[in-house]
């Protein structure tokens, strides 16, 4: 028999602003987000915390930030201060959530840099949870509206893209697509803006869920990866409007 697809979707970013985090909760009651990734840095962190109690099919991570929206210089050649940075935040995180993440990442990908990664598979192991790029998952980047900085194209997160991806780029096992979904506020500004909104409408979009189905594809979350094949299979989260499944929290589609 072949080994089913899995699929995370897995919002970054979670904890910057107000905005984001709407965008995120819109995205998982109504669309196809499962997990989301916690910027522990953020202005919207404690908020963030709070709104995932009432989201509790939301898988919440770690997302390692030393930049923010470049407000912040920091030196990733210092390895005793990426050791530091790294405990300090996950400290946090376990104030604010009260739990270990479910898994680990960064933001712009900072742990993949300078060589870095070897160093966070050693801090993460311990946790027993999955690292982006470790290679237990399969990272689907390719939905991102600003591959070229600053220069947007919004065809790089539309529908039509994402299920291009969900055709093209799964593979059998467990797949992660990132994205960043968001909607404006007043306490966030960068250069990722209307693009985060797209991403929005994309990840509710009514044609996901038909799509997924044709393909055969279980959409699930990074809670689900620790436990064993047959758990996997117990706890995929159920698509929305399914026959015979549980149904998501009230205003999902």
């Amino acid at each position: 028999m072949a080994e089913p697809i899995y699929l995370v979707v897995n919002a970054d970013d979670l904890g910057a602003s107000r905005g984001i985090n709407e965008g995120i909760a819109i995205c998982h009651r109504r669309g196809v987000v499962t997990s989301a990734s916690l910027m522990v840095t953020g202005r919207a962190a404690t908020e963030a915390a709070l709104l995932s109690r009432d989201l509790p099919d939301l898988s919440v991570g770690l997302h390692w930030d030393v930049w923010g929206e470049d407000e912040r210089e920091f030196d990733l050649s210092d390895r005793v201060a990426v050791r530091d940075e790294f405990r300090r935040q996950l400290d946090r995180f376990h104030a604010l959530m009260g739990r270990l993440p479910t898994h680990v990442d960064s933001h712009r990908h900072a742990h993949r840099r300078a060589g870095l990664l070897p160093l966070f598979r050693e801090m993460v192991e311990p946790l027993g949870v999955p690292l982006r790029g470790d290679g237990r998952v399969n990272l689907v980047g390719g939905f991102y509206a600003q591959w070229e900085w600053g220069v947007t194209d919004l065809d790089k997160v539309s529908v039509v893209f994402f299920c291009r991806l969900l055709e093209e780029e799964l593979i059998p096992g467990w797949n992660e697509i990132s994205c960043h979904p968001g909607v404006p506020s007043p306490d966030f500004r960068s250069v990722y803006g209307e693009e985060r909104v797209r991403e929005v409408s994309t990840l509710t979009d009514a044609r996901l869920v038909p799509t997924l189905r044709a393909l055969g594809i279980r959409l699930t979350s990074y809670a689900a990866l620790s436990q064993s094949a047959l758990a996997v299979a117990r706890t995929v989260v159920p698509l929305p409007g399914g026959n015979g499944t549980s149904p998501r929290p009230a205003g999902t589609r």
